[in-house]
């Protein structure tokens, strides 16, 4: 049992919690009472498209009743690998209006993960985006033994289309050229692919699996559109009921799926979006939404937008510059790496004014930084602010359009600096906090309730305590079902009283803003919002005899890093054997073990086992770079726990400078300099090339 001392609530009168509410419910209730011809925007033939919500429901509806045509049924697994476009939020809501489970997968995970997904969800339906996505997936879907169908967005023409000349052939001959193009017959539907690429497809269809466009299941849809049916269908949607499984990173290689119900991710967006003061409704309100859907942050802001009613425009990380002046918007939700990308450029930009408008942009800029939000500012402060918003801020803000209300950034911390500077200069940074496991929002900074630093006060619905160890613990209605198929990992979750353990550590102020101080668990968040498992990088790399220990570092940084403490004992006969002719000969006593840590050759070897850890791992989950420590890890010192593994905390604590420098320019690009200058006489066998399969997915 875990003394609870103090519980912290929503502040009185900051919104309200609304249960008993399906998803279906939110777009429902938006035709109803907020109809925008505007509603939903998609970037198409260099051009907005838009989309009312009145025709999207009409979409959602047709999608819904066209995959229940296809013998799917309620409670099956849908599986997206798609991009985060409308398209993606009509498969979205159709299957959660026919009673489906859908299972969106980020893009850039593992094509291995992505079949391991499959394979887990037992998946009947897999929604992709086009055909380049497929083909990466195709010589492997064989594995997903579940799988019955495969829905294609873009690429496949229907049966009217170009490729009905194609000549229909049951079988690959294997004389064929390998990139020669044949067509295949899936379920009457007229399919292209490489000769190369066929075989697997014809093995897939010897499985069950067919083939049809997105459009086509529409199509099927429409022609058994029924307002009773219909009607069945929402009546038989229970706001309790599963409607979302999301893989997040586990402890061990493999992700692990999040259950989420519609009444979690309902009522904590609508209790959100309550407790922002004076959030107009309808096309008032202006987003332009470019964070992957995929993810529960990006998605549960969705849901609420589309609640209210406001105006979405859908861009991605690429665009989302361009897209900011022609979509205007009034708020952004963002990650803090994007925000760190701003800053850097606006730095950057100030550095090549001339002489005169640089003294003058540093002057605003030193003016920014001393800014504090939710601050009390002083006559004289104010006017000198209010003059460098005339002179330098303005043009800053230029980039935003005129009308943006605030940035609302999640998904990792965010340094206070950003907050006051961007506040200052009439961009308002609004940090929050929360967990997949947790629908998505638990805090947030809003109105009076700002403070740089943290991420606010609880949202209606949320109790928030501090344990004894400082870890952040939680109840609310927006806490996870559990994990799926895992009951020990679900039963690690929670303690006996119900409380979820977040694994982040966290202080609250006496007026109740939440600071997040650190992380209890192995899993942590970059700035892009990635989560990362270190456990299994640390694990592959302790297979190693040269490595004692090893751990991942990266919280609230662009990338992941590793400290390594080489085991000495058996790095020693590997040093006596090194030429010494690249370097002045190093005797091998233990004040020299810290220069001999630099040659080339021992570099050469790490950078060798960290190259064979990376594989099978997503590309935001790998080590970038590393620093080999000259030291002891023991119980003694407080660096290891009495069962010898490694007290993170206190490592972290105890080497904040070295890591600190992996993150320093100047030192990472010494590290790569002597990495690539490896003498010739090294003798260290790179490992073997990681296999397609174990790396990302690369999307388009």
């Amino acid at each position: 049992m875990i003394a609870i001392s103090n519980i912290y609530r929503a502040p009185p009168d900051s919104g309200s919690l609304v249960l008993g509410r399906s998803l279906l419910s939110l777009l429902d209730e938006a035709c109803e009472c907020h109809p925008n011809e505007q509603a939903l925007n998609q970037w198409q033939n260099r051009n907005w498209q838009s989309l009312s919500n009145h025709a999207f429901r009409t979409a959602v509806e047709e999608c819904a009743l066209g995959l229940l045509s296809l013998g799917l049924e309620r409670g099956d697994r849908v599986a997206f690998v798609m991009h985060s476009d409308l398209p993606f939020c009509i498969a979205d809501m159709g299957c959660l209006l026919a009673g489906l489970v859908n299972v969106p997968i980020d893009l850039t995970q593992t094509i291995e993960n992505i079949l391991f997904i499959l394979q887990h969800t037992a998946a009947k339906a897999l929604i992709i985006s086009n055909l380049e996505l497929l083909n990466q997936l195709l010589p492997h879907l064989g594995e997903a033994v579940m799988l019955q169908w495969v829905l294609v967005v873009d690429g496949i023409e229907e049966r009217t289309g170009a490729l009905q000349d194609c000549e229909v052939t049951e079988k690959i001959e294997e004389e064929q050229p390998e990139n020669s193009q044949v067509c295949l017959q899936l379920d009457e539907t007229h399919v292209m692919h490489s000769a190369k690429q066929g075989a697997f497809l014809q093995e897939a269809v010897l499985h069950g699996v067919r083939m049809l466009s997105l459009q086509e299941v529409r199509q099927q849809g429409k022609a058994r559109w029924s307002a009773e049916r219909l009607q069945q269908l929402r009546s038989a949607i229970d706001p309790k009921a599963l409607a979302t499984m999301i893989y997040i990173a586990s402890e061990t290689k493999q992700p692990k799926g999040v259950m989420l119900s519609h009444e979690n991710i309902s009522a904590d967006i609508l209790s959100a979006f309550s407790s922002y003061p004076n959030l107009a409704t309808g096309a008032e309100e202006v987003v332009l939404l470019f964070l992957p859907l995929t993810h529960i942050f990006a998605r549960a802001f969705f849901y609420g937008h589309l609640a209210y009613g406001h105006s979405i425009y859908f861009s991605d990380p690429g665009h989302v510059i361009r897209h900011l002046k022609s979509v205007n918007p009034t708020f952004m939700i963002t990650v803090p790496r994007v925000l760190e990308k701003i800053y850097e450029r606006i730095l950057e930009q100030g550095r090549r004014l001339s002489k005169f408008d640089r003294a003058m942009f540093f002057w605003a800029l030193k003016l920014a930084q001393r800014y504090e939000v939710g601050q009390p500012l002083s006559r004289l402060y104010a006017l000198r602010l209010k003059l460098a918003d005339r002179l330098v801020f303005a043009r800053w803000r230029s980039v935003f359009g005129d009308r943006l209300k605030a940035f609302i950034s999640g998904g990792a911390a965010l340094r206070a600096e950003l907050t006051n500077v961007f506040s200052a200069a009439g961009l308002p940074v609004l940090q929050g906090y929360g967990l997949t496991e947790t629908s998505a929002v638990l805090c947030y900074n809003r109105g009076e309730y700002n403070r740089a630093g943290t991420v606010g006060v609880p949202i209606p619905g949320v109790e928030l305590t501090i344990a004894e160890d400082s870890e952040i613990l939680v109840k609310a209605p927006f806490v996870m079902q559990g994990y799926y198929r895992d009951p020990l990992a679900t039963q690690r979750a929670f303690n006996p009283e119900g409380w979820l353990h977040t694994g982040d550590l966290g202080e609250l102020s006496p007026d109740g803003f939440l600071k997040i101080t650190g992380v209890k668990k192995p899993l942590f968040k970059l700035t892009t919002g990635k989560y990362v498992s270190p456990l299994p990088l640390e694990q592959e790399l302790m297979r190693s005899p040269y490595v004692s220990h090893s751990i991942t570092v990266g919280a609230n940084q662009k990338f992941c890093g590793m400290l390594i403490f080489p085991n000495l004992s058996a790095l020693r006969p590997e040093l006596s054997q090194l030429d010494p002719g690249s370097l002045n000969p190093i005797p091998l006593d233990p004040e020299s073990i810290e220069s001999w840590l630099q040659h080339p050759c021992v570099l050469s070897l790490y950078q060798s086992l960290i190259d064979a850890a990376n594989c099978h791992l997503p590309y935001w989950s790998t080590v970038r770079k590393f620093r080999l420590m000259n030291a002891e890890l023991t119980i003694e010192n407080g660096l290891l726990k009495p069962d010898g593994t490694l007290n993170r905390v206190q490592v972290i604590d105890t080497f904040a400078i070295e890591i600190a420098m992996l993150y320093g320019e100047v030192e990472q690009e010494k590290s790569e300099e002597l990495a690539k200058d490896a003498a010739p006489s090294c003798v260290y066998i790179p490992p073997a090339e990681c296999p397609v399969y174990a790396k990302s997915l690369t999307h388009y």
